[in-house]
């Protein structure tokens, strides 16, 4: 995509005019799944790309990504879903219903905006990139266009934004009547450009938040819904919303199109150190670094031991704990769906798989279908007693993981793959960032509790599904 045509997209901007309780809860969905007639080791292969390059992107993220007007770096584009989950979500006066893909990886809330919104290499199952819902705000009474000197266009570019505002000269004191400038934000897997806005989130009714910073984005790469970002930025909706705490239970996606959905639940009033019952909790934990403010937008927990059919596997404390450096440590990421792990710690995990299942031979071929690093071959088996796997934090805090969480059935069901995957690139080359990135696939089924005021992370095995 070159950058005329950027200019040009983002020149479509002269087209528009602008004319409590103490929970909320929301539906959440799977996002862009899959019929039950599609072919498993595709959807398995495009899931460990699409986590691969997402967590690619979140170990390298640098926070200038998102405080530039430049065209944006181009990525590798992957043909089918990000196997995430999506809430709808109310902007504007009246309000506008949109989808936004739940993602705790990244803070700034966007929506496809205008008429003429455009979405390069959105060849998704269901979707008609023609057709993608967006914001128009001109039908609503309550959008604004940010201004240059609003405090919350420094959400997005930092404390110096003025310098960054073009026509602006903060001596002569001319800023007032100049635009917030326009945003580009890599993602692991796509991109996405616009301006930024203030307008109504409104929870149908229930609570309404007022002149909340949002982006309008007038052109993306693989971004058919909009991303409302969960992070710790001060643009993420938990921020702009003071919550104290939120949660969410996800449905099992297994690559099928199922119409049943579950809860987000956002927490908007103190509830003191009082702790979710039937949870487990584990503190969250700072990165050390000040050199890269991106990496303090997401939720670092201590994992200390991964304990695979009861044997123990230590995970060494350079990639157990951020250091000073800001990479190491172990983030909670909804908007990955694998979890990844470093080479370090990958070959560890693996090999004790392996050696526990060395009863059945690998299945190098699926590996090489689907992506994944550890398939094993159960034809004709009836029984197979597979190892236990657990996540060990600090404090006791342990997340047994039910067996649809982290094997995978491939081929005709004959195969069986560990969905937690590795980049195989050992220290020193690696790229730097978390180690280790809990994704979605791993969280299915458990009741996931971010309590923002005690600076913890909560979890405990649920059912997701709703009581007919």
């Amino acid at each position: 995509m070159s950058h005329p045509y950027i200019l040009f997209s983002l020149s479509l901007l002269s087209l528009l005019t602008f004319s409590s309780s103490n929970t909320i809860s929301l539906p959440l969905s799977p996002l862009f799944t899959k019929s039950q007639s599609s072919d498993l080791i595709n959807s398995l292969k495009t899931a460990a790309s699409s986590s691969l390059t997402r967590a690619h992107h979140l170990k390298t993220q640098n926070p200038n990504h998102k405080k530039t007007s430049s065209s944006p770096t181009n990525t590798q584009i992957y043909p089918k879903s990000y196997g995430g989950y999506s809430i709808n979500l109310n902007f504007g006066t009246p309000p506008q219903t949109l989808s936004f893909i739940l993602d705790t990886g990244s803070s700034l809330v966007w929506f496809p905006c205008s008429s003429h919104y455009l979405c390069s290499n959105c060849n998704f199952p269901n979707i008609n990139p023609t057709k993608i819902p967006s914001f128009i705000p001109r039908n609503s009474s309550t959008a604004k266009i940010l201004g240059c000197t609003n405090s919350k266009c420094g959400y997005i570019f930092g404390p110096d934004t003025q310098s960054r505002c073009r026509g602006c000269n903060p001596q002569s004191q001319n800023c007032s009547n100049i635009t917030c400038p326009a945003y580009i934000i890599q993602y692991g897997l796509g991109s996405t450009a616009g301006f930024l806005l203030l307008d109504n989130l409104d929870f149908t009714g229930k609570k309404t938040v007022e002149n909340f910073l949002v982006g309008c984005s007038i052109l993306s790469t693989r971004q058919p819904s909009g991303i409302a970002g969960f992070g710790r930025g001060q643009d993420s909706l938990p921020s702009q919303m003071g919550l104290k705490r939120f949660s969410y239970c996800l449905l099992s996606h297994q690559f099928d199109d199922s119409p049943e959905n579950s809860n987000l639940v956002l927490q908007v009033s103190s509830t003191g150190d009082r702790k979710t019952s039937n949870l487990s909790y584990t503190p969250f934990r700072k990165n050390p670094s000040t050199n890269n403010t991106a990496f303090l937008e997401y939720y670092y927990v201590n994992l200390k031991t991964v304990v695979i059919g009861g044997k123990h596997v230590k995970i060494p404390l350079t990639v157990s704990e951020p250091g000073i450096d800001g990479n190491g440590g172990t983030i909670v990421d909804s908007g990955s769906t694998f979890t990844y792990m470093e080479k370090e710690v990958f070959d560890l995990v693996s090999k004790e798989f392996e050696k526990q299942l060395s009863n059945y031979s690998r299945a190098k071929e699926v590996e090489a279908e689907s992506g994944l690093s550890l398939c094993f071959n159960f034809t004709d088996v009836k029984t197979v007693k597979f190892p236990e796997f657990v996540f060990q934090f600090k404090g006791g805090a342990k997340m047994k993981l039910p067996i649809e969480n982290y094997f995978s059935l491939a081929g005709e069901g004959d195969v069986a793959c560990l969905t937690v995957m590795s980049d195989g690139v050992a220290a020193p080359e690696r790229n730097g960032g978390p180690a280790i990135i809990l994704g979605n696939y791993q969280q299915q089924n458990f009741n996931v509790e971010f309590d923002l005021e005690n600076d913890r992370f909560g979890f405990g095995p649920q059912s997701c599904q709703k009581s007919a």
